[in-house]
């Protein structure tokens, strides 16, 4: 069968195609094979900016043209030679030393790749496409959800809601202040995220220059390499390395997505049961079916398919941020595999991210079965009664409200009946009695 959405052995290419496809150009093996050429192309025009050898400004917007005009059958082509010798970034350097020749430039070709190892060309690539995902697709999708919800929590900022511990009727709550704690998780998240680094290995084959400063032991590689990275590829370099980087700051970034994905399951299942309480109904749209048997369902499909797909993606993320900064004295070659698969936790996580915006957009308030449940939980505002009771200096009077409450069918007539029952003022009193549940909601944080 030929390669098609219905043929593709993973979902994320078959069945979420449409959601995914947009991250071929940052995960692909051909966007891999583009990074490399770019970073094989700046090196080169970075040494020729350093007077190794001359590239006038003609050839520099030649040379970089090729990336910008990088395509499809370049990519087949780097393949084909790949199949001959058995390595990809050798046939990447293969690829740009025929261009040279085409473009007349033979004698200077042999300082495409001068003096480096395949990994000073991975651990660039990779982390530069990383870095381009992450800033273009990963946190914008985060920052939506995270104003999406905000924009929720202001619509619902003065809706009182049953809160549950344990399962249990507790004190209520603010439905809008609830919607407010994932925000404030989310923005604490992005702010740790964006404190770690995106860095990069360069430095030969064990990462101590050998073959540049045999070649030119006066010259300062190390500060070439810190302003090569840092200023043509927009990466932090790793200053002390073996073959390859060390990956830490890489598992750093996985972990974060990987907390922050938590919140989110976290989200969906609170949704999830707030859906299961009736205290939100779900947009409905014609044709659609919610169970093959029982016509009246609608199901809280888009929750479920988003904390499905984050579970998968955590599980991913964990497997690499666990391996990749381990590797056999100065390199195993464990970590190339691995690293082709950084697209794939990224692509759950977008899937899950449209699937829960998609849920959170068909939610409708249920503000009926809100105001039936506190009306039919009137022993919440017991924490109220036995702490003005305690200011008062009442005696016991959280066991007063514990013998009256605890484990038994309270309404609104038993509390005053217990309250006109207290030795107390008048004043006091009334003041008990203006509690309900549906005021008994603390301070508002939206």
């Amino acid at each position: 069968m030929q390669l098609s959405p219905l043929t593709a052995i993973s979902p994320i290419d078959g069945r979420y195609n449409k959601v995914t496809q947009q991250l071929a150009i940052y995960f692909s093996e051909y966007a891999l094979i583009k990074y490399r050429v770019k970073v094989e192309i700046e090196y080169f025009i970075a040494l020729a900016e350093k007077r190794f050898f001359v590239l006038d400004i003609k050839q520099k917007k030649t040379l970089r043209k090729i990336v910008e005009d990088f395509n499809e059958e370049d990519a087949i082509t780097i393949k084909k030679k790949e199949a001959i010798t058995n390595h990809d970034v050798k046939a990447v350097e293969y690829f740009l030393k025929e261009k040279l020749e085409t473009f007349g430039d033979t004698e200077i070709k042999e300082w495409v790749h001068f003096g480096l190892t395949s990994q000073d060309i991975n651990n660039t690539a990779v982390p530069m496409l990383w870095k381009d995902a992450v800033e273009q697709e990963y946190l914008p999708s985060i920052i939506n959800i995270q104003q999406y919800l905000k924009k929720l929590a202001t619509q619902w900022k003065a809706t009182p809601m049953l809160a549950r511990t344990h399962g249990q009727a507790a004190s209520p709550t603010l439905l809008g202040k609830e919607i407010m704690v994932f925000v404030e998780r989310l923005q604490n998240q992005i702010l740790l995220f964006s404190h770690i680094p995106f860095t990069g290995k360069f430095g030969g084959a064990t990462g101590n220059f050998n073959a540049h400063h045999i070649a030119y032991p006066k010259y300062n590689w190390t500060k070439f390499a810190n302003e090569f990275l840092e200023n043509k590829l927009g990466l932090q370099r790793q200053q002390c390395t073996t073959q390859i980087e060390h990956y830490d700051t890489l598992a750093a970034h996985f972990d974060a997505i990987k907390r922050i994905n938590n919140i989110l399951i976290d989200l969906c299942r609170d949704m999830w049961s707030y859906i299961s309480a009736d205290y939100f109904k779900q947009q409905t749209k014609k044709g659609e079916i919610g169970s093959s048997a029982m016509p009246h369902k609608v199901n809280p499909i888009d929750f479920e398919n988003a904390e499905g797909n984050f579970g998968i993606a955590n599980a991913i993320l964990e497997h690499l941020s666990g391996k990749l900064p381990i590797s056999r004295l100065q390199r195993d070659l464990t970590d190339s595999t691995v690293l082709r698969n950084i697209g794939v936790p990224i692509a759950h996580t977008i899937i899950s991210l449209k699937s829960l915006e998609k849920g959170l957009g068909k939610l409708i308030l249920n503000e009926r079965k809100l105001k039936f449940d506190l009306e039919n939980n009137w022993a919440v505002v017991a924490e109220a009664i036995q702490t003005i009771l305690r200011r008062e200096n009442y005696p016991a009077p959280y066991e007063a409200l514990k013998e009256l409450t605890r484990g038994k069918e309270i309404n609104k007539t038993t509390v005053h009946n217990f309250i006109n029952s207290l030795k107390i003022t008048g004043a006091l009193k009334k003041e008990l009695k203006a509690i309900s549940p549906h005021n008994y909601t603390g301070i508002k944080f939206c």
